[in-house]
C-alpha cells in the first residue's frame, strides 16, 4: 500500500472511531434515562443492564455506521480541502477515482461487516435484548409459557396445535399433530403434554389415530391407539423452528416495512417448510432482497459523499457540500423505507423494493464524481 492511502486511511479511521463512539453515548444515555424505570421494576443489576445493551449495539450499529462513515468522510475530505491537499495530488497527476480507493476499499469493509451483523446477531438481538430487559418476569413459570401456539410445517405436511408451550423448556400442554406418514397413511395424535428428549418428541398420555391414504379425518373410522409414553422421531420439528415460526407470525407488516427482520437462513427455512399466502410471501421476498442489498449503503454513502467533498475550494462550498451529501443520504433511507413498504404490500417486485435505492444512488453518485473537474 501506498504512503498516500496510508494517510488518507489514518484521517478517515480516526474520525470515523470518533462518530461511532459520540453515537454510542448519546444512544446509550438516552435509552438509559428512557428504560430506567423498566429496569428497576426488573431489579436488573450492572452486569444485566451492560448486557442489554451488548445485544442492543449491534442492531444499533447497523443505522449508525453509515451515517458515521459518511460524517467521517466529509470531515476528511473537508480538511484535505482545506489544506489545499486534494488540489495537491491532482496536480501531481492522481485522479479522483485514484484518491477515493482507500475510501471505497473501507466502504466494501464495512459493508461487509454490516452484512454480518445483519445476519449473524442483529435478527435475533431485539428478543434477546427483550428477554434481559423482562428479567425476573421470563425467569418465573408464568412468563415463560405461550398460549394457543399453532404453526406448520408444509414441506412435511404436518400441523401442530399446542394449548400451551414453555419457550425456555418447549414443554407442550395438549399437542394435537396431524401429518402424512411416508406410506401414505394419515396420523392424527392427541396427547396430554409432550417435551423434547434426546432430539425427539416424546408424548404422554396419548391417542395415535392411524387413516389409510386419502380418507379425510372426519370422514374416517379408526379405533385409536392409546399408550402413557411414545417417543416419534420423526416429528423432526426442533425448538429452534417452532421459534422461528413464533417470530414470523408475530411479525407485522408495518415492522416488516421498517427494517429487515429475518436473516437469509430463516427466509430460507420459511420458503421451504411454510405454504405462504401472497401477502405473507411478497413480505419475505421484500426481506430477502432487502437482506441482500442493504449492507452496501457503506459503499453507496462513499459514492456519494466523494464528490461533494473533493470539489470545495471555498468555506461556502464546503458548506453547501456537506450538506447536499447529508441531504441525499438521508433521501437515500427516506427511499429505502419507502421502497420497502411498497414491496411488504406487494405493489413492486420485491427485487425492485431491496435493490432499486442502491441503484438510484449508487448512479447518482458515480455521475455526480464524473462530473467534478
Amino acid at each position: 500500500m501506498r504512503l498516500l492511502d496510508r494517510y488518507l486511511l489514518r484521517e478517515l479511521c480516526v474520525p470515523l472511531v470518533y462518530c461511532l463512539a459520540g453515537f454510542l453515548i448519546f444512544w446509550i444515555s438516552f435509552d438509559l434515562f428512557d428504560n430506567l424505570e423498566d429496569f428497576q421494576e426488573a431489579q436488573l443489576g450492572m452486569a444485566e443492564i451492560a448486557s442489554y445493551y451488548l445485544v442492543k449495539t449491534p442492531e444499533l450499529m447497523v443505522t449508525v455506521l453509515p451515517v458515521a462513515l459518511l460524517l467521517a468522510l466529509l470531515f476528511a475530505l473537508t480538511n484535505h480541502g482545506r489544506h489545499n491537499e486534494i488540489i495537491a495530488m491532482r496536480a501531481a497527476g492522481l485522479s479522483l477515482a485514484r484518491i477515493s480507493v482507500p475510501y471505497l476499499l473501507v466502504g466494501f469493509l464495512l459493508s461487509l461487516v454490516l452484512f454480518y451483523l445483519n445476519e449473524a446477531l442483529v435478527p435475533d438481538s431485539s428478543q434477546r435484548a427483550e428477554a434481559i430487559k423482562k428479567g425476573r418476569k421470563l425467569k418465573s413459570a408464568e412468563g415463560q409459557w405461550r398460549y394457543r401456539v399453532n404453526f406448520r410445517n408444509a414441506r412435511e405436511h404436518r400441523i401442530w396445535n399446542v394449548s400451551a408451550l414453555n419457550i425456555v423448556t418447549f414443554q407442550m400442554v395438549e399437542p394435537h399433530v396431524e401429518w402424512i406418514a411416508g406410506d401414505g397413511a394419515q396420523k392424527k395424535l392427541m396427547a396430554r403434554s409432550a417435551a423434547r428428549t434426546n432430539d425427539a418428541w416424546v408424548f404422554h398420555d396419548l391417542e395415535l389415530y392411524s387413516y389409510p391414504p386419502g380418507v379425510p379425518f372426519d370422514k374416517a373410522a379408526s379405533k385409536p391407539m392409546r399408550t402413557n409414553l411414545l417417543v416419534l422421531p420423526e416429528l423432526t420439528e426442533t425448538p429452534e423452528d417452532i421459534q422461528l415460526q413464533l417470530k414470523f407470525q408475530e411479525i407485522s407488516a408495518v415492522d416488516a416495512s421498517k427494517r429487515t427482520q429475518l436473516s437469509l437462513g430463516e427466509i430460507k427455512y420459511l420458503n421451504e417448510h411454510l405454504e405462504l399466502n401472497p401477502r405473507d410471501r411478497a413480505m419475505v421476498e421484500t426481506q430477502y432482497h432487502a437482506r441482500l442489498a442493504q449492507p452496501w449503503v457503506c459503499l453507496v454513502v462513499v459514492l456519494v459523499a466523494l464528490p461533494f467533498g473533493a470539489s470545495t475550494n471555498s468555506r461556502r462550498n464546503v458548506l453547501v457540500g456537506v450538506a447536499s451529501s447529508i441531504f441525499i443520504v438521508f433521501a437515500y433511507f427516506v427511499f429505502l423505507r419507502f421502497g420497502l413498504a411498497l414491496g411488504v404490500a406487494g405493489k413492486i417486485p420485491p427485487w425492485a423494493a431491496g435493490w432499486s435505492p442502491n441503484v438510484l444512488f449508487a448512479a447518482f453518485g458515480l455521475w455526480l464524481t464524473w462530473k467534478v473537474k
